[in-house]
């Protein structure tokens, strides 16, 4: 996992020791957010909240991640870096009661949703690319990670990877749901876009995913298999953590397609050509999985509740949702 910040115990400790920066850091490992939208969310003023946003920036812990030039003002939006910091550490609660569920990985609206929903417990997805996300279940930083890469070799959804970073270890593979991953582009399809060949045809603006997402994982191999050049995209090395980026770029016209999911497309009033149905999972290693904070994120997942929530979501299928796979280390 790049860019880890190694800090010490007592870093850390005065990073998030004041009960305003954890929850603050909580809010944005959840989703970036600008001062002002958490200023709203905590009823505080913007300068207050800067001053400790601040505070976190310079311990490593969260970072600027976008600006948008809105009308006649910038808008800064501020993200948790998941990947420099110890997650349980830092969202261990103060009582001792630890419901908290780590999930990080891929970014996915039917988690975000059914995390959201979720009473008693805190659930915090972490959008870090679903291979990071592995990779920090592996090093023991989360719960839970989540994923939707495509072997090309066996034509596999996640089990592949997970057999290689997770071969000396018990892990279960649990199906959340399966998703369309297509093409977004303005109304009309001005260009004509309408698979990954013609984004490099027409010589498009490309908002790219970051590396280590699924998406951007899918779409190289896309381009390995028309063996195109991906130097000759416009935008393919930009790097945006979520669909919603992505989607947000095209819908600003600083880009002329993004890839993504069907739902980012529909907030950002997008046009969606499907290019692909993907199986979305969670990892949870075996000796998680019986913790009761885990134990009791799974029950809810697979209540009929949970299955008609996700399922009515554009572009999802949860007619596997709490689907197993055992692999033994």
């Amino acid at each position: 996992m790049a860019g880890t910040i190694r800090m010490s115990r007592d870093d850390q400790l005065e990073a998030v020791g004041d009960s305003t920066r954890r929850a603050l850091l909580r809010r944005l490992m959840a989703a970036p957010a600008t001062l002002s939208q958490l200023g709203t969310a905590f009823g505080k003023h913007p300068a207050w909240i800067r001053h400790h946003v601040m505070r976190l920036v310079d311990a490593g812990l969260v970072e600027l991640s976008e600006i948008r030039q809105v009308r006649n003002y910038t808008e800064k939006y501020y993200r948790a870096t998941a990947s420099a910091f110890e997650v349980h550490l830092l969202l261990a609660p103060d009582d001792g009661a630890d419901r908290t569920v780590t999930v990080v990985g891929s970014n996915d609206s039917a988690l975000e949703a059914f995390a959201g929903s979720l009473s008693g417990m805190s659930v915090v997805p972490v959008s870090i690319g679903s291979l990071d996300g592995l990779i920090a279940l592996r090093q023991g930083l989360a719960d839970i990670a989540a994923c939707h890469l495509f072997d090309t070799r066996e034509s596999e959804y996640n089990i592949p990877y997970v057999r290689h970073l997770f071969a000396d270890r018990e892990v279960v593979v649990l199906t959340l749901v399966h998703r369309e991953q297509g093409v977004m582009v303005r109304s009309g399809n001005p260009l004509g876009i309408r698979k990954v060949a013609d984004i490099v045809e027409a010589g498009a603006r490309l908002a790219n995913r970051n590396p280590g997402s699924g998406t951007r994982i899918w779409l190289d191999g896309e381009l390995r298999s028309i063996r195109a050049d991906h130097s000759a995209i416009p935008g393919y090395e930009s790097s945006f953590v979520t669909h919603a980026a992505v989607a947000h770029e095209v819908a600003r016209g600083r880009a002329d397609v993004a890839l993504g999911i069907k739902t980012a497309a529909e907030a950002e009033g997008l046009e969606f050509i499907p290019l692909t149905r993907e199986r979305f999972d969670l990892v949870i290693p075996a000796d998680r999985i019986t913790q009761a904070n885990v134990e009791e994120f799974v029950d809810e997942l697979e209540t009929r509740r949970a299955r008609q929530m996700m399922g009515a979501l554009s572009g999802y299928d949860v007619s596997h949702t709490g689907d197993e796979v055992s692999l033994a280390g």
